[in-house]
């Protein structure tokens, strides 16, 4: 026969398990990532990092659980920047950094980056071509820092001479020889070590640069820089390792060439046309505009002495293009997915970008989507991006009904990632 004590010890396990603690918010409104619209008087419960039900009405809790208003606000899915580049940011004194930035000095100056990226609602983002960021990555998971989550494309791939090219513009003695080791692709064979080599480094995807770039120091910004056999076999080889291509591209041959080859997203996309556009369509390729930082570089270009003069003329040439060709995209019917450049723009002011979209004419309800439900299905996730049963408990606020005021994104006032409330 059982003890008393065992009994009462039996009984308070099973009470505990019955009682299990729940996190209850109250949306004033919600934007599901699903709906085209904004759902009224909802309760999202919480259990551990999941989302396990939405219910109609608010519903109270138990004496164990949390319970949040957010009556007045609107809830949404935590956002995702598909474009950040968390390791550095623009200043008059950039191009000097790499002369005396460690690595190690890199990753502990991204701390209070990754943290403002956080607080200003993006839960999740992807680094596109910061080596440290795979460390980074690593210690936000482990629960070194704070941050939001990253995906991480390590190093990006250029070729000789072109965007990303670590040693474009240096003094000859310190220009070596780069080769698939530090990102540089000359050939199908180089193209298919450096592939390998990014997987071993721990990278989540592949990022290659598939015309010239604004801020590379070099005279042209739009000329393809790689053959389409070169990227198609980096895509192929990418999918072997289980991670697909994400191509910086500006000039219509390069991204031209990277569309029919297989890549996932074009990242800018500055000066693409209807035909360009059309391609997109054909192929399901994503498109992640990145005005924010057309709209910086634009600003900047203007005050001598902040960019090298090589730099000037392809910034102030090309940021201005930018809310154009989305609005021809969408109008065109290509997917638009949210993405910044920051590091080029500012940290933390990632929520600009919502205003600048619509701005070139896109539905405040598509580009809410576009950092939500549409970015995790281009990032390849399926448990972000909305809220309902099975989700990872992401989840952001904003005061008032930003359908109406776009601005009202960046007014962020509660930040939940994985179920843990990093902003109330």
């Amino acid at each position: 026969m059982k003890s008393i004590k065992s009994i009462i010890i039996i009984f308070l396990i099973s009470s505990n398990s019955l009682l299990a603690q729940q996190t209850i918010i109250h949306a004033g409104l919600l934007l599901d990532g699903i709906s085209k619209k904004a759902l009224s008087k909802r309760s999202i419960i919480i259990e551990g990092d999941q989302i396990i039900n939405v219910l109609k009405g608010y519903k109270k809790g138990s004496r164990t659980d949390i319970v949040i208003d957010l009556e007045n606000a609107t809830v949404m899915p935590g956002w995702i920047d598909m474009h950040v580049h968390l390791s550095s940011e623009s200043n008059p004194q950039s191009y000097g950094e790499d002369f005396y930035i460690n690595p190690e000095d890199a990753a502990y100056r991204a701390i209070p980056w990754v943290d403002k990226t956080l607080m200003a609602g993006f839960t999740t983002v992807r680094d596109v071509g910061g080596e440290v960021m795979l460390s980074t990555r690593d210690a936000i998971q482990k629960g070194y820092i704070n941050g939001p989550r990253i995906f991480s494309a390590g190093k990006s791939l250029a070729t000789t001479g072109g965007h990303a090219d670590p040693t474009s513009g240096l003094n000859r003695e310190l220009v070596g020889d780069p080769g698939p080791y530090d990102g540089v692709v000359n050939g199908v064979d180089d193209a298919r070590k450096a592939v390998r080599q990014r997987y071993k480094d721990g990278s989540d995807l592949v990022k290659i640069t598939a015309t010239g770039g604004v801020l590379s120091v070099a005279k042209n910004g739009q000329n393809p820089q790689f053959t389409e056999e070169e990227i198609r076999v980096i895509v192929d080889t990418a999918k072997d390792y289980e991670m697909y291509v994400a191509a910086h591209a500006h000039g219509v041959e390069g991204m031209q060439r990277a569309i029919r080859a297989g890549v996932r997203t074009i990242e800018h996309g500055t000066l693409m046309d209807k035909e360009t556009a059309q391609l997109m369509v054909k192929y399901g390729t994503y498109y992640v505009p990145t005005i924010s930082a057309g709209q910086f570089v634009y600003e900047k270009a203007q005050k001598p002495g902040y960019f090298p003069e090589i730099i000037r003329p392809k910034a102030l040439s090309i940021g201005p293009i930018v809310k154009n060709t989305v609005a021809m995209a969408y109008k065109e019917g290509v997917i638009i997915v949210f993405g910044t450049d920051s590091g080029v723009s500012p940290h933390g002011d990632n929520a600009d970008e919502f205003r600048f979209m619509v701005e070139a004419g896109m539905k405040p309800i598509d580009v809410i989507n576009s950092a939500t439900s549409v970015a995790a299905e281009a990032l390849g996730v399926d448990d972000l991006g909305k809220i309902k049963n099975g989700m990872k408990a992401d989840i952001v606020a904003v005061l008032g009904d930003p359908l109406k005021d776009i601005s009202l994104m960046k007014k962020v006032n509660f930040v939940m990632k994985g179920g843990v409330i990093y902003k109330k």
